[in-house]
């Protein structure tokens, strides 16, 4: 199957230490497409401008502008990206019914345990939140250690092969230690995250750390 190109350079806008954001940077990457990043400062929230509410009314980063196409949400634009420009859709999202559901469940994952643990527990760490992490760091363990027993039986998330649930995944766990959760418990995990770490095309998200900012993901 021949892929399609985009005519011009996709805008992506969003900030370079949020986890969301380098979802879509990474496989944006990994299918060798041109794109600009456009730093949305949320400190200045810039992220609550008429002009960013009306390509995102969430207020929340990443946004994609491909040609007449504006996307919010990283994982539909994951979606997205790999439908109209991966070579082979399939090799990331698997087109059989027990596979796509996988898939689906991790995207859930992502949504839901890993936003509400190892991302928010980041999340109060690099912006100097007020908030006691103790429940999150432990809602963070508790992820972990299901994610461990689930890598124990297959090398990547949704099976044999890496698919998008392990690009949608991989940065906050990556990062969790930055929240102060600790991965030295899970080696399967860490196992995990150097298989993602070797796939063609990958590239580490940004370090520095900003001030406050609000809406820092989708």
């Amino acid at each position: 199957m021949t892929a399609t190109r985009p005519a011009q350079p996709i805008k992506l806008y969003g900030s370079a230490i949020s986890g969301h954001v380098h979802r879509v940077r990474l496989f944006l990457t990994m299918l060798g497409l041109p794109f600009e990043a456009v730093e949305i400062d949320m400190r200045k929230r810039e992220n609550r401008t008429p002009e960013f509410l009306a390509r995102n009314p969430f207020g929340q980063v990443p946004v994609i502008e491909d040609g007449e196409v504006t996307l919010a949400d990283s994982n539909a634009i994951l979606v997205y990206l790999n439908e109209r420009y991966a070579p082979d859709p399939s090799r990331w999202m698997p087109r059989d019914a027990v596979g796509a559901a996988r898939v689906q469940r991790w995207f859930s994952v992502a949504a839901g345990p890993l936003a509400y643990g190892p991302a928010a527990a980041r999340i109060i760490a690099l912006f100097g939140h007020s908030s006691d992490p103790t429940e999150i760091v432990k809602r963070s363990h508790a992820l972990l250690s299901v994610m461990e027993m689930h890598l124990e039986q297959q090398p990547f998330l949704a099976g044999p092969s890496a698919t998008l649930a392990d690009i949608a995944n991989y940065a906050y766990v990556a990062r969790a230690p930055e929240g102060s959760v600790s991965l030295d418990g899970y080696p399967k995990v860490r196992e995990w995250l150097g298989r993602v770490e070797a796939l063609p095309g990958f590239v580490p998200m940004v370090r520095t750390p900003v001030g406050p900012a609000v809406g820092a993901g989708a």
